[in-house]
């Protein structure tokens, strides 16, 4: 499935919840949005709390795609194309380097 399809998808589950109306008690904001990104990652990272083998790779499927559902949604209030941005990306990370030791 590509990105703008999900992207739909995602735009209508927000919207069948209300959550881009006026009065909602989740709005939909920028920062709204990006302070869930996190804390969505930081459930992700449950998952290695404590071990190196993931207990439960369901649950993580489902924490994972909760970080997806909120990065585009970010992405795609602010107008960021976030296909476009990762090619952008991977082009630069091409010519960068990373040095084996931090210094």
């Amino acid at each position: 499935m590509d990105l703008k399809t999900l992207e739909s998808l995602m735009h209508a589950f927000v919207k069948s919840k209300g959550w881009y109306e006026d009065d909602s008690p989740h709005p939909q904001t920028a920062k709204n949005l990006a302070i869930s990104l996190v804390v969505e990652a930081a459930e992700v990272l449950e998952h290695f709390q404590w071990d190196e083998e993931v207990v439960d790779k369901s649950a993580l499927a489902g924490e994972l795609a909760d970080v997806m559902l909120y990065l585009l949604q970010l992405a795609s209030i602010q107008e960021i194309d976030l296909g476009q941005a990762v090619l952008d990306k991977l082009k630069v990370n091409y010519d960068r380097t990373w040095d084996e030791k931090r210094k």
